[in-house]
């Protein structure tokens, strides 16, 4: 943690915007304290995007990667990427999708891609979307000279029999990565490879570059956003095309109702379609992914660090899965150790205290939950425990509970959410899974060129999404009251 107690001095107000959050060069979230500073940030407003000195690594390019970047790129547009194989595949793709060239550029012990300016989208949407990305510690250890330290292959090795431990399954089953999205794309280039040539599926409302990943990399994503009648549209789907597979989270989010897999698991093995399970909102200590999973594509960024400053993921192969002795083979030859041993470093201490810490999480997100839910500014509060919650039940944990992700709606949410969301006295920005409270007006930050879209879909621009940290509970509350409440 900082030098700053998050826990009683959150980073919320106006002057704060742009600090990082925790005050670390390794943060992974910004203060974006104001809901105009959030349409600012989207925006491009030069006032908010200068003063930002930190952000979402995989959205914001870190001084330490910038410098980097910089040393490689001799002025033009330029990221170095963790290995020669994934520079390739980012220079194809800009190749590809752009009318711009682009050369890998071997420099200090790093790979960059440098491109035109007509590239630069393509290059950033690469880093984005694959999350192949060189980390803060990775940029600071080359800016320095440093070698990867000899233990790094045992560290991640205790990390992956800590992972092992939650997801019952071998060491061997578990395949580390630098981000989440890194073993979403890992999961996706498995199942590309199994299928070639065909679309994949993303059951519910998706986490913005999920989907952007199956379509944009993959073979196209088909969108079945309707919870409630994704049993007969898979029914349809899979009678007229073949899917490389299936992608969904394990609650949704925002809206955190989950897909029936019971009902969906039959329809998908009749018809060879693996399914791709996303449990960061639930994480493994509260559901069980086994009976219906194939592949579980998780981030260790959130609760399993707690930190909020370092970045990782894993792609677990579920040994239960009929799929097994197929898609692990494919996966194991594909795989690169990308994840740098001083990230693997926290990570694997966090992971120690992860049980336990989420225990907590639990609690003080149904408690928060359950006040909300009587609120009478409140118009809707979005929980696991209620949304779809006979799905979410089939998958919980009988010691689990529904985490500590709220997404709720006030009354009046065009006028009131952004003057509540200004008066919350919670730290404000991207992610979340941290130790501390961090809340942000969702759908503005994951798709404010696309609200319209959204909003077709069920899910309101006025949304605020709070990720319940291990603060007193009761404080929390009078502090979210306080908010709710007329000025």
């Amino acid at each position: 943690m900082s030098a700053r107690d998050l826990f009683q001095q959150p980073v919320w107000k106006g002057e704060e915007l742009g600090q990082p959050i925790p005050v670390s060069p390794h943060a992974v979230s910004v203060a974006l304290p104001l809901w105009q500073d959030v349409v600012g940030y989207e925006e491009k407003d030069p006032r908010v995007v200068n003063a930002l000195s930190s952000g979402y690594p995989r959205f914001f390019i870190h001084a330490e990667v910038r410098e980097l970047a910089r040393q490689i790129g001799d002025g033009k547009p330029c990221l170095p990427f963790p290995s020669l194989r994934v520079a390739r595949r980012c220079a194809s793709f800009i190749e590809r999708s752009s009318d711009a060239q682009a050369k890998v550029v071997a420099a200090g012990g790093i790979h960059g891609v440098v491109t035109s300016e007509a590239g630069t989208a393509a290059l950033r949407a690469f880093w984005q979307h694959t999350g192949l990305i060189v980390s803060t510690r990775q940029a600071e250890a080359l800016l320095a000279g440093r070698s990867p330290e000899t233990d790094d292959a045992a560290v991640r090795q205790s990390l992956r029999r800590q992972l092992a431990g939650f997801y019952d399954c071998a060491e061997d089953d578990v395949f580390l990565t630098p981000t989440g999205m890194a073993a979403q794309f890992a999961a996706l280039q498995a199942v590309m490879q199994r299928t070639p040539g065909q679309p994949t599926a993303q059951l519910g409302f998706p986490y913005v570059d999920t989907l952007k990943l199956q379509q944009k990399f993959g073979s196209g994503g088909i969108l079945l956003h309707h919870l409630e009648s994704i049993e007969s549209e898979l029914k349809n789907l899979v009678r007229r095309q073949t899917l490389a597979a299936c992608f969904c989270e394990i609650p949704g989010n925002p809206q955190l109702g989950s897909a029936d897999l019971r009902r969906i698991t039959p329809i998908r093995r009749e018809h060879c379609v693996p399914l791709v399970a996303d449990d960061v909102v639930a994480t493994p200590a509260n559901v069980d992914l086994s009976d219906h999973a194939d592949l579980i594509a998780t981030s260790l960024t959130k609760f399993i660090a707690g930190t909020g400053d370092v970045m990782g993921g894993a792609l677990i192969c579920n040994p239960k899965s009929p799929f097994y002795h197929e898609l692990k083979p494919i996966i194991s030859a594909q795989h690169e150790e990308l994840l740098w041993g001083a990230d693997a470093v926290v990570l694997d201490a966090q992971a120690r205290g992860f049980p336990e810490r989420m225990k907590r999480h639990n609690q003080n997100g149904l408690l928060l939950a359950e006040r909300l839910r009587h609120h009478p500014a409140v118009e809707h509060v979005w929980y696991p425990k209620w949304e779809f919650n006979e799905a979410y039940e089939a998958v919980r944990r009988p010691d689990g509970g529904w985490g500590a992700l709220i997404t709720f709606l006030p009354k009046d949410g065009e006028t009131a959410s952004p003057a509540i969301y200004d008066r919350l006295p919670f730290c404000k920005g991207p992610s979340l899974g941290t130790v501390f409270t961090l809340a942000c007006p969702f759908t503005l930050l994951a798709h404010y060129t696309e609200l319209e879209w959204a909003e077709s879909c069920g899910v309101s621009r006025y949304l605020i999404r709070i990720s319940v940290g291990l603060e007193d509970p009761e404080d929390l509350w009078q502090r979210l009251e306080r908010a709710l409440a007329e000025p």
